[in-house]
């Protein structure tokens, strides 16, 4: 089938020293003409397979943004999709340079592979709280946790008074209360996130990979929270303390059933320590 493209000649301006010998079109520069040139040749003018929409080059085809392929390669390491094999094999280049030695996962950086050994495999705490001295693995926990101790709330929504410790907590509320941001949804299930890491996180579910290995059972889990979350079974260690009487537990989510319960009894409004 001939392809007719129809020529037109209203951008012509005195500063156009480039001219096309085809259809007499002038343009700016010498690339803008190559490319004009070929929307000339038949083979050069891309076909968008059910619209019937022409392009002039593929680069414009894609740029369109109405053909898009379904990304069904996904990475079972970090749940990244892709549309093509080769793609994915590419991709998987960046998780082979350095490899955790107690999970095997592997990372694109040393720096991260450090970080992520000492905060899923190591019981190091560097940071401390000034105020009532818990120990974090690392500075991104401190920082929000101290703002329970000062009751400082930075982040602030434009539409209503509310105010929040975290900006995940802020990003969130804008999304259910004011319908503000983008969800990510999940393909599949189509279940909402309001952040892109809890989506990679949940369709590694989909996809049944499960890289964090607990060192003391078989169980493996599909993120670094859900393994710190079971190794709580195999220690003793009970870090969750009730402030009114003192009373410890292993669990997070046990101690906020406890104070609750424990502040009605005592009848006080002591503030809730835990987010």
């Amino acid at each position: 089938m001939k392809v007719k493209i129809k020529a037109d000649n209203t951008d012509v301006t005195e500063h156009a020293q480039y001219k096309c010998t085809e259809c007499g079109r002038c343009c700016r520069h010498s690339h803008a003409l190559a490319v004009h040139k070929q929307s000339h040749s038949r083979d050069s003018v891309f076909e968008y397979a059910t619209g019937g929409k022409l392009f002039s080059t593929s680069k414009k085809l894609a740029q369109s943004g109405i053909h898009r392929e379904e990304k069904a390669y996904i990475c079972q390491l970090c749940g990244k999709a892709f549309s093509q094999s080769g793609r994915l094999r590419c991709h998987m280049r960046v998780h082979m340079a350095h490899k955790c030695s107690v999970c095997k996962k592997s990372f694109s950086r040393s720096t991260t592979l450090h970080n992520h050994e000492r905060y899923v495999h190591s019981n190091e705490r560097p940071y401390q709280c000034p105020f009532c001295g818990k120990q974090f693995k690392i500075i991104y926990e401190l920082k929000p946790h101290v703002r329970i101790h000062t009751d400082a709330k930075p982040y602030s929504c434009g539409h209503c008074t509310e105010r929040f410790r975290r900006f995940g907590q802020l990003k969130e509320h804008l999304l259910k209360s004011h319908d503000e941001g983008t969800w990510f949804t999940c393909d599949i299930c189509q279940k909402k996130f309001s952040q892109r890491g809890n989506l990679k996180s949940h369709l590694l579910r989909h996809a049944d990979v499960r890289p964090y290995v607990c060192s003391e059972c078989p169980k493996r889990f599909c993120s670094a929270a859900q393994l710190k979350h079971h190794r709580l079974a195999h220690s003793d260690l009970k870090q969750f303390c009730c402030v009114l009487c003192g009373k410890c537990f292993k669990y997070k989510t046990y101690v906020v059933s406890h104070f609750k319960r424990c502040s009605e009894t005592l009848g006080c409004s002591q503030f809730f320590p835990f987010e």
